[in-house]
């Protein structure tokens, strides 16, 4: 899952970012409403934590404009413990849920999970390409009836390659999705080491990934 989380706070940010790290979540960081609308002209979130009072306007001002372009991204408001008014402005203006400051970072996770699961059982949850069935609400797969055994890197890139099959996807691209956009721990060659893992799963099916040199890779049914 890939957060964005939009928040002036320093040590807030720092403290939210660490523990959705630790619950498996990438979580990139916009201290700034134009931080926010360039972190999203780039990349897809999965849910969006956004706070009311930041330095370059109010978060209302964003989500209206998210909500404006059709963008059902589940987003959740981060408001001050004692403000009502902007708690019920959020919800009519198109927020999921809202969580008061301070907060307790297992209640914010928790909500975070409900959001997104809500958001995918909204949606038709299963992706087929030839004998591979995609759910990308817990981004688990079966391949040929069985269940495919994939860890949490694999199951992120193979999301992306199904959610965008028929095109193909640059390593930059599939980078962004499995790391933050400060992570400098591992370099992008480490694409190729999940894509060689993920061909050696699909090896014998009638599906695969294909490389195009200087372009990036694509998953495709053979069948």
């Amino acid at each position: 899952m890939r957060i964005l989380l939009v928040e002036d706070t320093e040590d807030l940010a720092e403290g939210v970012i660490a523990h959705l790290a630790r619950a498996g979540m990438v979580c990139d960081l916009a201290p700034r409403i134009e931080d926010a609308r360039d972190a999203r002209a780039v990349q897809r979130y999965d849910a969006i934590i956004l706070d009311i009072n930041l330095p370059d306007g109010s978060g209302l001002s964003l989500l209206r404009e998210i909500r404006k372009s059709a963008d059902r991204t589940p987003v959740l408001m981060l408001t001050a413990l004692s403000s009502i008014d902007d708690r019920v402005t959020a919800l009519d203006q198109g927020a999921d849920d809202y969580l008061g400051k301070p907060f307790d970072q297992r209640e914010l996770e928790a909500r975070l999970r409900a959001l997104i699961r809500r958001e995918a059982d909204s949606k038709d949850d299963r992706i087929t390409l030839g004998s591979l069935v995609f759910a990308p609400s817990d981004r688990s797969a079966e391949l040929g009836g069985r269940q495919m055994n994939l860890t949490r890197r694999e199951a992120t890139i193979l999301d992306m390659l199904v959610r965008h099959q028929g095109q193909y996807l640059s390593k930059s691209r599939l980078y962004d999705s499995l790391y933050g956009f400060d992570d400098a721990d591992v370099g992008e060659n480490a694409i190729e080491l999940y894509i060689a893992r993920l061909r050696k799963k699909f090896a014998g099916s009638d599906v695969s990934i294909a490389t195009q040199r200087g372009i990036g890779y694509r998953i495709q049914s053979d069948g």
